[in-house]
């Protein structure tokens, strides 16, 4: 897995960190069970503090993406339920289709956005 944090951005460094580790476990390249590295050693390779590694693996870990255990550390566990996983999918669209219909995107527009984006996803879903 390879991090990537852009130091000049206005996203925040754990949010930053969160999404790319979401972004691997769609992409396969973290697999459910697998061990992430340990807070210490994320933080020494990206060269962020160990509390944004922290605060990024207790978001992720809530989220329902990672699960913490004592002897092996942060593990991808990904049991979000699906119902859950839709109400926070409507609650972040909900501001961006506003945006785009207050900038005149059309309804067909999104709809073919949205499966370009997915159809870019799926091909690394099992």
């Amino acid at each position: 897995m390879y991090i990537s944090i852009d130091f000049n951005s206005n996203e925040a460094l754990y949010l930053q960190l969160r999404n790319q580790i979401i972004l691997a476990i769609v992409k396969a390249e973290l697999r459910e069970g697998e061990n992430l590295p340990s807070v210490r050693e994320l933080a020494d390779t990206i060269g962020i503090n160990m509390h944004t590694v922290n605060k990024a693996y207790a978001v992720l870990r809530q989220e329902g993406y990672l699960r913490l255990d004592r002897r092996r550390g942060a593990v991808v566990a990904v049991d979000m339920d699906k119902v859950k996983a839709t109400m926070q999918l409507a609650e972040t669209l909900d501001l961006l289709l506003a945006q785009a219909i207050c900038k005149k995107v059309e309804r067909q527009d999104v709809h073919e956005l949205v499966d370009q984006i997915y159809d870019h996803y799926d091909k690394y879903r099992d």
